[in-house]
């Protein structure tokens, strides 16, 4: 670490520990599962919406990047739009069903809607 990072370290209390090491908080990311192991739940969410109906997919395991490849691909196959963070997708709309075809079309055996 450079000793000009002092930017990174607000916030954190100083240590007498000559071999102290600073958590900057970085986490790897897990690897993603095969298709086939991945048990995604597909769900209905009206909550804190202002009543609008969302498609929520949660259960995915792996990095951001696949996440948001996934929620790309179901976004367009539906044709609305939506979101895909914190390891859930959010698809505007009813899609249930549809969101659950494409996904077993895509190898993803495990979902199922809840």
């Amino acid at each position: 670490m450079k000793k000009s990072d002092w930017k990174d370290r607000l916030g954190v209390m100083y240590s007498t520990n000559p071999d102290f090491q600073y958590d900057m908080g970085d986490t790897e990311e897990q690897e993603t599962l095969p298709n086939e192991k991945q048990a995604l739940r597909i769900s209905l969410d009206k909550r804190n919406r202002g009543g609008k109906a969302v498609t929520l997919v949660t259960g995915f395991q792996g990095t951001e990047d696949d996440l948001s490849t996934l929620g790309k691909m179901l976004k367009v196959k539906c044709g609305v739009g939506g979101s895909a963070k914190d390891g859930e997708i959010i698809v505007q709309g009813d899609h249930r069903q549809k969101v659950l075809e494409i996904l077993k079309k895509e190898g993803y055996s495990k979902s199922r809607i809840i």
